[in-house]
């Protein structure tokens, strides 16, 4: 293990020591539409509509057979309701069809249900079934870059770099304190350089803000 990025990693668990999946859900079928829904969504947003979603159609069967306006209303607000309701509803009847009404386990499996990419796969893996699991959304892949822990722009790629740094037993608390990281001080316009935990081991520092009152006014909570 690197020692750097393990010291990195330490301070920014203290700095967000309550770093979770940010998605309410209860078992991977729930986790694994909430995720589908949450692209180009806030996790607040989705929030808001998975309690209905979910108290209207509670399983994948329920789910593949309801009505598709019915549907896109109830997820209307998280965006591109059309395209996620489609999504959704053709993994319900995939998992009932093809898994015995049970999610997937496998990655290969796993992204073969529509609307599921390797970064859903991976929330899923991590978070619903308990596996080592790094989720390359926009924040980790942005944060590992300027942490200097990758230099490729490919999510299969930085998620394999970021597997040699760690222990898998780390993988998944990483991804969710890099994304709580990348949502509150590291932003991908300016970041907030001189507030951040890490700015004595960042190669970028300097990139936002150096000063500490600016720096802590563009820090989220």
């Amino acid at each position: 293990m690197n020692s750097t990025a393990r010291e990195v990693f330490e301070l920014l668990r203290a700095a967000y020591p309550d770093a979770r999946c940010e998605l309410d859900f209860a078992g991977p079928f729930q986790l694994l539409v909430a995720t589908v829904l949450s692209a180009q969504a806030t996790d607040v947003g989705v929030n808001k509509v998975t309690p209905v979603l979910f108290g209207r159609w509670p399983s994948p069967q329920a789910l593949a057979e309801a009505d598709r306006t019915e549907v896109e209303e109830v997820i209307h607000a998280t965006g591109f309701f059309r395209n996620k309701a489609a999504s959704i509803q053709g993994l319900s009847r995939m998992i009932v069809d093809d898994f015995d009404d049970q999610v997937p386990v496998e990655i290969a499996e796993l992204v073969k249900l529509p609307g599921v990419g390797r970064k859903t796969a991976n929330v899923v893996r991590g978070h619903a079934f308990g596996l080592p699991a790094i989720t390359t959304d926009t924040h980790v892949m942005r944060v590992a870059k300027r942490l200097g822990w990758t230099t490729s722009t490919k999510p299969e790629v930085i998620e394999a770099d970021v597997q040699q740094l760690f222990d898998p037993s780390d993988w998944t608390i990483l991804s969710d304190t890099l994304i709580f990281h990348g949502r509150r001080c590291c932003h991908a316009r300016t970041p907030a350089c001189g507030a951040c935990p890490v700015a004595r081991l960042c190669p970028s520092f300097g990139i936002g803000p150096t000063d500490p009152d600016v720096a802590r006014a563009l820090v989220k909570p």
